[in-house]
């Protein structure tokens, strides 16, 4: 499930859309915008075009290098964005506990929240570290604004590998720009996405301060795994 398949080689879902979809970005950008410049929006679709190319020979390599390239640029000025109260993207930090080190780790992801449910399509499926992470703790925490501020909030994360993780992802959408530019991102970047669920604990959500490792995750309930019908 998940593939769209041609006579040589398999691409996954919604990959060429949100290629084209980046690209069209770009170009819209350096044609509408004043002092656009050509050689970027050049770069910009040969990095499109690469990533595609890359997703066809490999989807290791691919996630290789995408969460290479996220772990010692993208993520860590996300996370610092975060904790000065600057959220360009719209994101939210996510927080696990690694599975082999039992150390405190954060990630910025896609901000899906619905209520008391937050929802994220990983762009690197099972192979996210996250991902494995909450395969042996699914208790997690979400930083989210509230208000005029950001604050923890726990949960209790459920993997859900029988949804349409691209259908779930127009949902998320629902017309918000900035989660539509983001799910740009997860589709161009990704190569086996998977739809995460966290229902949301919202009256235990944690104090605006932010310690290094965070207070204690409370024993939470069992998630529902029927949420991935809806």
């Amino acid at each position: 499930m998940g593939w769209i398949a041609t006579p040589d080689f398999r691409l996954p879902r919604g990959l060429l859309g949100g290629a084209a979809a980046a690209t069209a970005l770009v170009w819209g950008v350096y044609l509408v915008g004043p002092g656009g410049s050509r050689l970027s929006a050049l770069v910009q679709t040969g990095v499109y075009l690469g990533l595609v190319l890359l997703t066809v020979c490999s989807r290791r390599a691919k996630v290789l290098v995408v969460r290479t390239v996220q772990r010692y640029t993208i993520n860590p000025l996300m996370r610092l964005l975060l904790a000065i109260g600057i959220n360009p993207l719209g994101l939210a930090i996510l927080e696990t506990t690694g599975h082999v080190t039992g150390r405190t780790r954060r990630v910025p992801v896609g901000n899906g929240r619905q209520g008391d449910a937050f929802w994220i399509i990983a762009e690197h499926g099972m192979r996210a570290g996250y991902v494995r992470n909450i395969q042996h703790d699914p208790r997690v925490r979400v930083k989210l604004r509230r208000g005029i501020r950001y604050r923890w909030v726990s949960g209790v994360a459920t993997l859900l590998p029988d949804d349409d993780p691209l259908a779930r992802q127009r949902r998320i959408i629902a017309w918000h720009p900035l989660r539509a530019l983001n799910a740009i991102n997860v589709r161009v970047l990704g190569a086996d996405v998977l739809t995460v669920h966290i229902r949301l604990v919202l009256e235990a959500a944690a104090s605006p301060s932010d310690p290094a490792d965070g207070p204690d995750r409370p024993a939470l309930p069992v998630p529902d795994r029927r949420v991935g019908r809806q």
